[in-house]
């Protein structure tokens, strides 16, 4: 079974870590600029660094969500090489967006885009999932016979 999900299992826990190091960009960002919690506003150059983190935790239960559908539904090596895309895109984001808001429009894109592609592989494989198990229809021995 671990040799199922141990990709899967490394990658999150790449995300968790990726996830912490931009958490504690914010607090040494807040230690530097004098900005003591609850405030959620200052200086540009903090705020960015703010709204970077929070926009990448919202973004994170989706990410493991998708992460984890698609590699039990379809291929754990596909689903974490696209992790790993995803996690390389976010950490480009949080660096662009720190040193200006324009700067993070690509990475964003391209995190976003490799989103949608972890929801159609895992939408795939459910939906394959769905037609074997219940309906006894392989597709894949339809595609290929």
């Amino acid at each position: 079974m671990l040799e199922q999900i141990h990709l899967l299992a490394a990658v999150t826990v790449l995300g968790v870590l990726e996830q912490v190091y931009f958490f504690l960009q914010v607090i040494y960002a807040r230690r530097a600029f004098g900005i003591s919690p609850p405030k959620t506003s200052g200086p540009p150059e903090f705020e960015r660094i703010f709204r970077a983190q929070v926009n990448s935790s919202e973004y994170f239960p989706i990410f493991l969500a998708l992460l984890w559908q698609a590699g039990l539904f379809f291929h754990q090596g596909l689903a974490a090489g696209l992790g790993l895309l995803y996690l390389c895109g976010r950490y480009c984001y949080f660096v662009r967006y720190r040193a200006s808001s324009l700067e993070r429009l690509t990475p964003i894109y391209f995190s976003a885009g490799v989103l949608w592609i972890l929801l159609a592989v895992s939408a795939l494989g459910i939906l394959h999932f769905f037609l074997s198990h219940y309906m006894g229809l392989n597709v894949l021995q339809l595609l290929t016979g």
